[in-house]
């Protein structure tokens, strides 16, 4: 169950119609995952610095189990966000980051228990 999270200092008239639902098939095609276990939550117009710049910018939180937990993997899976993102947002590079955390079933709760139990 992969969790995506995208926040941005881009006001929300600059993205595209669509984002969360363009990010959710991207992720599940990366990652692996069936569309309907991936989640995602787009926040826009924040207040952000990246690498001590107030330019317009980006970061990608992506937490799933069993699919970021090498290096190995996240350097597949961070060319591939990168270009999602470069080609959406209209950002160079540079002025966006990826963080990858691997989840075990056990942080997750769902339908009252949690993704150990179902």
């Amino acid at each position: 169950m992969p969790f995506v999270e995208l926040d941005t200092s881009l006001p929300a008239e600059r993205l595209p119609p669509g984002l969360a639902q363009t990010l959710c098939a991207a992720a599940a095609d990366i990652l692996g995952k069936p569309a309907e276990r991936v989640n995602v939550t787009v926040r826009s117009g924040l207040a952000m610095v990246l690498s001590g710049s107030a330019e317009p910018c980006a970061q990608l939180v992506v937490s799933s189990i069993g699919v970021v937990g090498t290096a190995e993997q996240n350097k597949a899976h961070s060319a591939r966000f990168f270009d999602i993102l470069t080609a959406q947002l209209g950002l160079r590079q540079e002025r966006i980051v990826i963080r990858f955390y691997p989840l075990e079933p056990w942080q997750i709760g769902k339908n009252r228990t949690v993704m150990t139990f179902l």
